[in-house]
């Protein structure tokens, strides 16, 4: 997902959307550990994308 993308939204969707992302790195990284996964590179996205969000979290606070 890109910046401009998550700048369109509203920061409590921005909110709930980082949650379910952590949720799922979380699980990815358990997967890792026991062997089970096969794109390694998802994981990598997964916390660009995190990042991401929270950049845009923290324009939006500091414009305010």
């Amino acid at each position: 997902m890109q910046a401009a993308e998550l700048r369109t939204k509203k920061p409590g969707e921005l909110k709930k959307l980082l949650g379910e992302l952590r949720k799922e790195l979380q699980q990815m990284q358990f997967d890792l550990a026991a062997g089970r996964v096969k794109n390694i590179r998802e994981i990598r996205d997964r916390k660009r994308t995190i990042a991401r969000i929270q950049t845009v979290l923290a324009e939006n606070d500091s414009t305010r």
